[in-house]
């Protein structure tokens, strides 16, 4: 088994809110209402700045929102810190020109309704959020983290399979219950009867067969179901996308990182031994420590495994997204490298 992702019982654990726990304890512009020095529940309501409205006194002592998925920004995030007192709320950083994110969303989304209101989900807009991407350190998306009680943990990167987040999840109500957060919130205007949910848009057929090989964890097949998607399609870009993260999903299956940054540490120059570490730190978000140890290998190799380098880099460039700054960078100086 690969230790990639992590789950909640091995975070990166070093996510760090301040800076957006500070802007809701300063003075609210005239007008609004202060916030506590704890975020409690004297914030303004975000209705009142034109973001989510914060939850309210539900009819039987538990909270009222508006929804179980909620689009939080850099200013309305406060909402989300005194909201996780309650229950525990699930953080998917995405953005819409991401591949993988459009898998992973509706799997969080379904599982967020499962919960029946034990937990809720914030989506936070990787493209218009700047701060709260710093604070998650989210070097490549899809992010997703948790907050409970106020206090952020970093839970996996990249789109996984349903089976996978259901884990996730159960990790996280668990932590939530032993930290004390076991409330529930409901729908505002819910009537209480089941409520049937919208038919999520159908996958075009390899995608849809590469998603089920995913789930059973057959990569090498849904590997060649993304080849035959562009294949049909040069310009299907989700499917590039696809591609590139169950390549990496493959490779890293049955490895240990233990056994790949020994092999990595005894042997500096094999080309292969640290793809496998770069892959490592791609799966983790270390994007640029990735860069950076296969774009020093590029001037010192020639010929295969110099393309080896070449490509493996346009993957990674494809699945992070072509407009990331650190893309940009990293392509420029392997061409400077490379002509």
């Amino acid at each position: 088994m690969t230790n990639v992702p992590p789950t909640p019982s091995g975070l990166r654990g070093a996510v760090d809110l301040s800076s957006l726990v500070d802007r809701a304890q300063r003075p609210a512009q005239p007008g609004g209402v202060p916030a506590d020095t704890q975020g409690a529940a004297t914030a303004a309501p975000a209705a009142a700045q034109g973001g989510v409205p914060a939850a309210g006194p539900g009819p039987e002592g538990d909270l009222t929102v508006p929804s179980l998925v909620i689009d939080v920004t850099d200013q309305t995030f406060q909402d989300v810190l005194q909201l996780s007192s309650v229950v525990p709320v699930i953080v998917d950083i995405w953005a819409e020109w991401c591949g993988p994110c459009k898998q992973l969303s509706p799997i969080l989304e379904r599982l967020t309704a499962e919960y029946d209101g034990r937990v809720v989900l914030a989506k936070v807009d990787a493209d218009t959020n700047p701060q709260l991407v710093q604070a998650f350190q989210a070097q490549s998306i899809p992010t997703v983290a948790a907050v409970i009680g106020g206090r952020p943990l970093g839970l996996f990167v990249g789109a996984l399979p349903e089976t996978q987040v259901r884990d996730v999840f159960e990790q996280v109500v668990a932590a939530a219950e032993q930290n004390g957060v076991t409330g529930r919130v409901t729908v505002d205007g819910a009537t209480g009867e089941p409520q049937g949910e919208p038919e999520p848009e159908p996958l075009p057929p390899h995608h849809q067969a590469a998603y089920d090989a995913i789930e059973r964890g057959d990569y090498a097949a849904a590997v060649q179901e993304y080849k035959t998607a562009i294949a049909q399609d040069p310009n299907d870009q989700m499917a590039v996308a696809g591609l590139a993260q169950v390549s990496l999903l493959d490779r890293l299956n049955g490895r240990t990182a233990d056994e790949l940054r020994s092999a990595a540490a005894a042997a500096p120059q094999d080309v292969e031994a640290q793809m496998a570490v770069a892959d490592l730190d791609v799966s983790g978000g270390h994007v640029e420590d990735a860069f950076g140890r296969l774009l020093d290998l590029v001037p010192t190799v020639f010929g295969a495994e110099r393309e080896a380098l070449r490509v493996r880099l346009v993957e990674y460039f494809e699945l992070i997204g072509v407009d990331d700054p650190r893309v940009v960078a990293a392509r420029r100086r392997l061409a400077s490298a490379l002509y």
